[in-house]
């Protein structure tokens, strides 16, 4: 159900690319035609007893064709993906350029969405010929919308230590339709922070910021050296870690009030697992008990295992605390 669009304060948007489309700062009124707009929008061993993890949607493209485009920062620079676009409006977090739809798209209702936020927040709604948008778009899952931004901000690892802070730590993770999902888990899970290393790892790519559907407008991250210090660091500052690994001691579901706590939860690559030293860095290793054939689990399912995990205990801990009082 579509939701609809709040109300925002004026922001300038930059101006559109020249070239190749019409501009539009207002909602449409049918399909593209001289100056009108857009149709109405149509449409572990990673952790646990978890193992390794096949890919989520496609792989991003670079710009027009090649391959992804490498980027030293979180990225987030380019969304695509209509839900994707819409949180990106709705959040009204970080600057958008502009936003470019497709011209001959079947109606739906986030489309409407889509120009009225752009309207009312005065980003540049650019709408182009179906062919002139594969040469900009990124991805091949883009659902005819994507948006240029201002990238993501990285936040200090020590800003993410908050009296109830859960975090997720993704020891090298390098699929994006993985780390998409995860992302999306972790902030309907309610997941105050997520811990990505510099190096050997994907960040946030357009494939990334469509599989999270908009995840990203929501989730501080923090970009950091190496996952082994970054565990020590966040140890010093009273945050429990816990591994997700196939050789566990213990079962995720076994670790009862240390969840309740400022609590990480450490993800390993997919196939790899955790690192060596990761393995060795973390306070506690806790494993998912498998009952089938099988022995081992996508990252991304495993993850959304452990991170729900907590999401039980916390809400068992106010029960037992409401009923206390």
């Amino acid at each position: 159900m579509s939701r609809a669009p709040k109300k925002r304060s004026s922001r300038g948007g930059g101006p559109a690319p020249s070239g190749g489309g019409r501009r539009r700062s207002g909602p449409p009124k049918g399909k593209a035609s001289g100056s009108s707009g857009p149709s109405r929008g149509g449409s572990q061993r990673a952790g646990g007893s978890a193992g390794s993890g096949g890919g989520g949607g496609g792989q991003s493209r670079g710009r027009g064709r090649g391959g992804s485009r490498q980027n030293r920062g979180l990225g987030g620079d380019q969304v695509e993906g209509r839900h994707a676009v819409r949180e990106l409006l709705l959040a009204d977090k970080r600057r958008v350029r502009e936003v470019v739809m497709i011209d001959d798209l079947d109606s739906a209702d986030i489309l409407d969405d889509i120009s009225e936020l752009c309207f009312e927040t005065k980003v540049t709604l650019r709408v182009v010929t179906r062919r002139r948008f594969e040469t900009e778009a990124l991805t091949q899952s883009h659902q005819g919308v994507f948006a240029r931004a201002q990238e993501l901000p990285q936040r200090d690892l020590d800003d993410l230590v908050t009296k109830n802070a859960f975090l997720l730590v993704l020891d090298g993770v390098t699929d994006p339709g993985n780390l998409g999902a995860m992302l999306r888990t972790a902030e309907c899970a309610g997941v105050t922070g997520i811990v990505l290393p510099r190096h050997r790892a994907v960040h946030i790519s357009p494939t990334v910021a469509k599989t999270a559907a908009g995840a990203i407008e929501h989730l501080p991250m923090a970009l950091v050296g190496g996952i082994p210090t970054a565990l020590q660091q966040l140890q010093k500052l009273g945050v429990h870690t816990v591994g997700l690994d196939m050789g566990g001691d213990k079962s995720i579901f076994e670790l009862g009030a240390a969840l309740t706590q400022p609590v990480a939860l450490v993800m390993g690559a997919e196939g790899a697992g955790l690192s060596r030293l990761v393995r060795q860095r973390v306070e506690t290793l806790a494993a998912i008990p498998m009952a089938g054939q099988l022995n081992s689990l996508n990252v991304g399912m495993a993850s959304a295992i452990a991170c729900f995990e907590v999401v039980r205990r916390r809400q068992e801990e106010n029960v037992h605390d409401r009923e206390g009082s």
